[in-house]
């Protein structure tokens, strides 16, 4: 059975917002839930690569936004309901660390070079800040820092070059405290922008230099190793900067990994709806996670010999 794709009414907006030719709103479902709808930019597979993601964090028992396909006046998108509380504040990376730094370019999204891998963790390990809401944490990951090193691990598994500093916050409730975000915004992933020629070629190329293998290693991070770095890391490197930080938590989140069947990545690609993805796009989804998978155990195994 495949996803379903939900169907808004043309009068659901309650709060539209234009973003060039995209378009995101938010609105109330039938159940008086606080919804955003986001457009997937067309002619990419932006919307079900943030579908795959998100059930492939409930295979890793990572806490996550749900998302769900979803159209509104024949525009593609997905559908997400609010984490934040009423009458609580979001407060987005970039805040953060501009309160912590003096010099920090809190506009910029890529290629700030404070951006780091170990200051971000620092942050996630101040005392107070709790994990996400509602997710029952196992014993092992006892801070945010270390439900992030399984955010990082997803984006290393998934190939997502899209965690910059907007896309990792803290929530504010008064008289309550504050807690780390679920992970969001995914869309970024799984080769979603490549054309289906292309994607063939790298399936069936036995040049080394064209094949999924080298595409997949190319994959950056929005993370920099220190602010004197010339590039990013990629994404795998910025996992494991993490997991050396809280090899406990990273231990947990690679033994989840380990113990996913590769059929389960192919069965939640098989069950995004053909209108959403072709034959080319899930084969090489499902090869890309294959050797991610890999990389990633491979590389941890490596460091703890």
């Amino acid at each position: 059975m495949t996803y379903s794709i939900i169907e808004l009414a043309t009068d659901v907006p309650t709060q539209l917002e234009q973003l060039g030719t995209k378009t995101k709103f938010w609105y109330r479902d039938q159940n008086g839930q606080s919804m955003l709808f986001k457009e997937g930019r067309p002619g990419t597979g932006e919307n079900w690569a943030e579908k795959v993601c998100c059930e492939i964090c409930h295979l890793l028992n990572l806490p996550h936004a749900e998302y769900d396909l979803a159209v509104w006046k024949a525009r593609k998108g997905v559908v997400t309901p609010n984490f934040v509380p009423e009458g609580a504040r979001l407060i987005l990376g970039n805040e953060l660390l501009a309160k912590i730094i003096s010099d920090y370019d809190e506009a910029a999204r890529f290629q700030v070079r404070q951006h780091t891998v170990r200051v971000v963790m620092k942050v996630l390990s101040s005392p107070g800040l709790a994990v996400p809401l509602g997710w029952p944490a196992p014993t092992v990951i006892k801070d945010a820092a270390g439900v992030f090193v399984g955010y990082l691990l997803l984006d290393a598994l998934v190939s997502n070059q899209d965690r910059h500093h907007e896309n990792w916050a803290v929530i504010l409730i008064p008289d309550k405290g504050v807690f780390f975000t679920p992970t969001f915004d995914h869309a970024s992933s799984l080769g979603r922008n490549e054309s289906d020629q292309t994607r063939m070629e790298r399936l069936s190329t036995r040049d080394k230099g064209r094949s999924v293998e080298a595409y997949v290693l190319r994959a950056n991070s929005a993370f920099f190793s220190t602010k004197a770095s010339s590039k990013p890391l990629r994404t795998l490197e910025a996992f494991l900067e993490a997991a050396k930080i809280r090899p406990e938590a990273a231990d947990y989140w690679l033994k989840k990994l380990a113990e996913i069947d590769y059929e389960k990545y192919m069965a939640i690609l098989a069950r995004i709806p053909d209108v959403e993805i072709s034959a080319p796009a899930r084969d090489f989804a499902r090869r890309m996670l294959e050797i991610n998978a890999e990389r990633i155990l491979q590389s941890w195994s490596n460091i703890n010999i």
